[in-house]
């Protein structure tokens, strides 16, 4: 799984499988944002939006666990 980690002006940091790598933020799709999880296929980047938006939502309830502000599962 690749996911945009960051940006850095002209460049993007991708987090793979295999560490950080850093590419051209022109080499990713128009709209792409920190959080998304990218597909590559024949050297073009698109973003895997049902997994991104699993990934999201996942992150978000963890966060209202954490925080407490998530009431369901609590005795």
């Amino acid at each position: 799984m690749t996911v945009v980690d960051r940006f850095e002006g002209g460049y993007a940091v991708l987090e793979t499988e295999n560490g950080t790598v850093t590419v051209l933020r022109s080499a990713l799709p128009e709209g792409v944002r920190e959080g998304d999880v990218l597909t590559e296929r024949d050297g073009r980047f698109t973003v895997d939006t049902s997994t991104t938006a699993q990934r999201r939502s996942s992150h978000a309830r963890r966060l209202r666990r954490l925080t407490g502000k998530d009431k369901r599962g609590k005795q």
